[in-house]
């Protein structure tokens, strides 16, 4: 494990190094949170971090985005790659994104989304999608990675059929697998987003519907929310404080 360590050029334009860490160890020590074992002893320039924590404990919701900037193609291909390389059930990868950028599309998303000005601010806005869970997709997605030499073939319908099990003719347990999948997909951008000086809001703000119709979404899939993502301007603030971890952990 490391402790304090340089930080790349990315975290460190986000965030002083050590300042989510200690801000963190500052509220546990006021709730008067006690860390167990060897850890009570622990002082703030000696909890374990890196540029990956540093990145993910910095991370707020944006609200105020530079209105003039732009994302490239390239720049939101990469952040879709690094999306989906988030895990998904089976290997399911039932997921997809609509990247919403031109003025045009902006105009069609924004009175369905509530019409809040992240929308039209932003560089671009993600339209997440979950697509229901099939496991008859299995033996196609699974097709790479046999023949990347990761899985024996023979272990492809050990794969396929407790998911036929898990999934066939339970339609709730497919759309709760939308919902992890895109919101797992989600996070991976988010942090991504946020490690290239980026910010991000997430939505729940919107005509499912709308969207559902508005952008041609297909029957079996499901608009799990929006994701802003763009350079900020000022006035954003940083990350709230969280319940303590006592209030939220048990140890069984």
């Amino acid at each position: 494990m490391n402790y304090i360590v340089t930080v790349t050029a990315a975290a460190a334009a986000a965030e002083p190094a050590t300042g989510a860490i200690a801000e963190i160890f500052a509220q546990a020590e006021k709730s008067g949170e006690a860390l167990a074992g060897e850890s009570s002893n622990l002082t703030a320039a000696s909890i374990p971090t890196n540029a990956v924590i540093e990145t993910i404990l910095s991370r707020s919701a944006a609200k105020y985005y530079d209105r003039g900037a732009v994302l490239s193609d390239e720049q939101i291909r990469d952040l879709v790659r690094i999306g989906t390389s988030a895990p998904t059930s089976f290997h399911l990868q039932n997921w997809r994104f609509i990247a919403v950028r031109t003025p045009e599309a902006k105009a069609r998303l924004h009175p369905i989304a509530w019409k809040q000005p992240a929308i039209l601010d932003a560089a671009v806005t993600f339209i997440i999608i979950g697509q229901l869970a099939d496991a008859s997709t299995v033996p196609e997605r699974l097709a790479p990675v046999v023949e990347a030499g990761i899985m024996p073939a023979h272990m492809v319908p050990e794969w396929e059929m407790p998911a036929r099990g898990l999934y066939d003719d339970q339609p709730q347990r497919q759309r709760d697998e939308a919902v992890r999948s895109a919101t797992f997909g989600t996070a991976a951008i988010i942090y991504a987003a946020r490690s290239l000086g980026w910010g991000s809001t997430p939505m729940i703000g919107f005509d499912a519907e709308a969207v559902h119709s508005e952008f041609d979404l297909r029957e079996d899939e499901v608009p799990v929310m929006l994701l802003t993502v763009g350079p900020e301007r000022t006035g954003n603030w940083p990350q709230k404080p969280r319940m303590p971890v006592a209030d939220v952990l048990d140890f069984a």
